[in-house]
């Protein structure tokens, strides 16, 4: 038991120190990563693999993976515009992008396109190789984000830019402003995590664009923020206006774009008369004072609450001369009190001890006065007059109409992304939209599943003290999570084992018990060496039937207990 707790104690000095040594090294890697906004390209690990250009298996509307640099000139465009309503110091899309590797990337060559600014605003697009027309097919739309410093206050989601009525867009002034089709992908501002799917609708009858938002999905997303892994964000908007978004594969929110967005994108057939008005006589008190009440006569409302006690009387013992404090007869003044500045030195002031019963003027206590009755109101009753809430009359909505094919929206010519953030660094990869759910699978297996599965494989290599100090620097509370559930009970067993230890000694007595197992193997192992000893000394006497009886006779006693062991003794040779 004692070596039992001797080895818990170890592994858990172990624990300890390893736990140390991990913040340590966080602590070097955090001042060794103090310039890394200087830092263009991170070191490469030897056994890295090395990225494999995906390839899209089926029709595509727009894919992109970012194979090179030069993709973000080629492809792409960034905003030269300005954001209308704000400062003129920040009213520029003056926020950097670049097309490069992650900080710490699982596959070797695997580039992406960052927002590399923090505090800025961003905006780049690009044009979809055709354009998106809702004619019956599904649209996915699929990409990949990476917050390599987490987020705190930012957004990452995407714009799929509407197809002007006539002409084509002119990128270079994309901004807040510019119509959109759909917007979709993660947002957060502090604890506030949201995860966006939302389309501008257009009103037959006014011919105005509203946004419809998705309801929220009812996951946790805090730690997509936070974790620093990529992630893949699929919408699928199905023609029966049907609707999925997925996290990494996973459902994280569905509906219908007639029942689970807000506003509804059909109104109300009937709306209230803004016009009408609640009439001067309309009585909306449900319960009124009777009239015809008339106060009793007993009713006394100069009665108050609370009487004294007739009752009681002063206890004995009660010393109405002293005082319930007094000075503390042993405090002394300090040698270095200054009356100049400190004032007039009082001792401190504490309980008298003579007060055992009471001290001070003794007061007749008070109790509740049974003649109270408060001042008298009449009793409620249901007022004859009542009609009710008034609400105002509804009519006819001059706006109504209904759409049972929301899904047939605008069709789309570009996507964008128009973003602001307190956080740089941000990865986005492996865009691709298309109208095959197969294609987007296909396309998500060969880039996404395998770069997923080279960091959980390098995560896995940090061990699990890595990770718990990982997550518990992003959540300090767990600390006191780890002391209760962790080190406390094991203190507590060590001091129980090491305890009990001491307590359990074998204590000698002359009392008969079994023989132990171990002990008998020795024997028996020492009577074979005596006996091969035995046999080669050819000097030896042996002994005669009769002593060895003799012997045996002795070392067995008179015979009035018999021995408690199975064993039977072997006859001893000199």
């Amino acid at each position: 038991m004692k070596l039992w707790c001797l080895h818990l104690s170890a592994v858990f000095l172990i624990l300890c120190g390893s736990i140390s040594f991990a913040e340590i090294d966080d602590l070097e890697v955090e001042e060794d990563t103090a310039d890394e906004d200087e830092v263009k390209v991170a070191k490469l690990k030897t056994d890295q693999k090395y990225y494999i250009p995906p390839m899209p298996s089926g029709d595509v509307f727009f894919v992109e993976s970012f194979e090179t640099d030069r993709d973000l000139d080629k492809s792409w465009v960034q905003s030269a515009a300005k954001k209308d309503g704000v400062d003129e110091n920040i009213a520029k899309y003056d926020g950097k992008w670049a097309i490069e590797e992650p900080i710490e990337q699982p596959l070797r060559g695997d580039l992406g396109l960052v927002l590399k600014s923090k505090a800025k605003h961003h905006a780049i697009s690009a044009l979809l190789h055709k354009p998106y027309e809702f004619i019956g097919n599904p649209l996915i739309v699929q990409y990949e984000v990476k917050f390599q410093n987490g987020l705190e206050c930012g957004g990452a989601y995407v714009k799929l830019l509407s197809k002007p009525d006539a002409g084509k867009l002119n990128l270079k002034e994309f901004n807040d402003k510019t119509p959109y089709t759909i917007m979709f992908g993660p947002d957060k501002c502090g604890n506030d995590a949201k995860l966006h799917f939302i389309f501008r609708h257009k009103n037959p009858v006014t011919g105005v664009f509203e946004e419809k938002h998705a309801k929220r999905p009812t996951v946790n997303l805090d730690k997509k923020f936070t974790d620093k892994q990529t992630h893949l964000y699929t919408l699928i908007l199905n023609s029966d206006n049907s609707f999925q978004i997925f996290i990494d594969h996973v459902l994280v929110n569905s509906g219908n774009l007639l029942e689970d967005m807000t506003p509804a994108v059909n109104p109300a057939e009937e709306i209230d008369d803004i016009n009408d008005e609640k009439p001067d006589d309309w009585d909306e008190m449900e319960k009124i004072r009777d009239p015809a009440a008339v106060k009793p006569e007993d009713w006394d409302e100069s009665e108050p609450t609370k009487i004294e006690d007739s009752n009681a009387s002063k206890p004995d013992g009660w010393l109405e001369d002293e005082d319930e404090l007094i000075p503390d007869p042993s405090a002394e003044k300090p040698d270095d009190w200054d009356e100049e500045m400190d004032g007039e030195w009082e001792p401190a002031m504490i309980s008298n001890p003579n007060c055992n019963v009471g001290c001070g003027e003794w007061k007749v206590p008070m109790i509740d006065n049974p003649k109270f009755k408060g001042k008298w109101q009449a009793p409620l009753i249901n007022n004859p007059n009542y009609k009710g809430k008034w609400k105002p009359r509804t009519i006819k909505n001059p706006e109504h109409f209904f759409d049972d094919y929301p899904y047939k929206m605008t069709t789309i010519e570009a996507v964008g992304l128009e973003l602001w953030s307190m956080t740089e660094n941000i990865v986005f990869d492996n865009f691709i939209i298309t109208d095959s759910k197969a294609t987007a699978e296909s396309w998500a297996t060969d880039s996404f599943d395998i770069k997923k599965s080279e960091e959980e494989a390098e995560a896995a290599k940090d061990g699990i003290i890595a990770q718990l100090i990982a997550t518990t620097n992003a959540r300090p509370w767990l600390w006191a999570v780890y002391i209760t559930v962790v080190v406390l009970p094991l203190l507590l067993i060590i001091i129980y084992c090491c305890s009990s230890s001491k307590d359990n000694s074998v204590k000698k007595t002359d009392e008969v018990s079994p023989d132990d197992p171990a002990e008998e193997e020795q024997e028996e192992e020492a009577q074979e060496e005596d006996d091969e000893e035995a046999a080669s000394d050819s000097t030896s006497e042996k002994k005669s039937k009769g002593a060895l009886e003799a012997e045996e006779t002795e070392e067995t006693g008179a015979g009035d207990s018999p021995r408690k062991s199975p064993r039977r003794r072997k006859a001893r040779k000199d």
